[in-house]
């Protein structure tokens, strides 16, 4: 039974239970955007049935769009 005495020291009951540790996470898989584009400055790529476009400018950055 929980005491009402707000003197009463608090109980183990009353502490937060110890967060568990995160699971480790595996390496993320790195692909050269040269490797990805294979000479070509536009590719599509299909994810869950939308097409997405990644474009690669002449300023040399990368340009996804829906």
């Amino acid at each position: 039974m929980k005491s009402t005495d707000p003197t009463a020291p608090a109980t183990t009951t009353d502490a937060p239970a110890p967060a568990l540790p995160a699971a480790p996470r595996p390496p993320l898989r790195r692909i050269s955007s040269r490797e990805l584009l294979a000479g070509a400055t536009e590719i599509e790529i299909d994810h869950h049935g939308m097409c997405y476009r990644l474009r690669h400018t002449a300023q040399g950055k990368l340009i996804l769009t829906k």
